[in-house]
């Protein structure tokens, strides 16, 4: 899962990624509303976390911009701005959720994990594809019921894949969503990845589509393609 945290105080937005960052979300960060903007319009991101009061341009400004664009991630609104009004004044601009300051992190750490498991169509923590579930609240892992040892990269491959249940994603998105701009993002080091889940899970667990990309096996078959 990859996020953006868009807080323009510095020490909120450092809280705010090691929490998220903990929870299985890679995370990139923004403290100004016009960066905010384009990041969201142009780049892929499976929750966006937005303060409202920014500088450059108003929070508010940029969700309404993105809905207009037709960018449907999913939004939760940080704001010290508490009266019922301008909560509802952010919902009615685009908002999937306002939470106010201050907040508990674990309050904000589970209304994101409910926006991006709604968003994938998913309505529990757990997320279970042919043999293998997910929790997205301890980030484990299990195959036919039995726990799985696995890497942090190796949890945000699968509960990536898990929650575009259904869907062959292709290999450039999963690199945008496992790695940051400083991390490994060739082709090769996500073969890798895969390769250790396959050893770990068996072959039939990820499927690889020769051409398009990769996608969780709804049921128990061999993937011709495996190594």
């Amino acid at each position: 899962m990859r996020a953006l945290v868009v807080e323009d105080d510095g020490r909120i937005a450092a809280d705010l990624k090691r929490a998220l960052q903990s929870a299985g979300f890679r995370v990139d960060l923004c403290g100004d509303g016009e960066d905010a903007w384009f990041l969201g319009d142009t780049e892929d991101f499976d929750l966006i976390v937005l303060d409202l009061g920014l500088p450059g341009l108003d929070g508010l400004a940029v969700l309404k911009r993105w809905r207009a664009a037709g960018r449907t991630m999913p939004v939760l609104v940080l704001t010290a701005r508490g009266t019922w009004s301008e909560r509802v004044e952010g919902i009615d601009a685009g908002a999937d959720d306002y939470l106010p300051k201050p907040f508990r992190m674990e309050e904000l750490l589970a209304r994101a994990r409910a926006l991006v498991r709604r968003a994938g169509g998913h309505a529990s923590a757990l997320i279970a594809v042919g043999r293998l579930t997910i929790d997205t609240r301890t980030l484990a892992v299990s195959l036919d019921g039995v726990p799985q040892s696995v890497s942090p990269l190796e949890y945000r491959l699968l509960a990536y894949l898990a929650h575009q249940r259904g869907r062959v994603v292709p290999a450039p998105e999963l690199l945008d969503h496992l790695y940051g701009d400083d991390d490994a993002r060739e082709a090769n080091a996500l073969e890798a990845v895969i390769t250790r889940l396959r050893r770990k899970l068996g072959s039939g667990v990820i499927e690889t589509r020769r051409g398009f990309g990769y996608t969780l096996a709804e049921a128990d078959r061999p993937d011709p393609a495996a190594p």
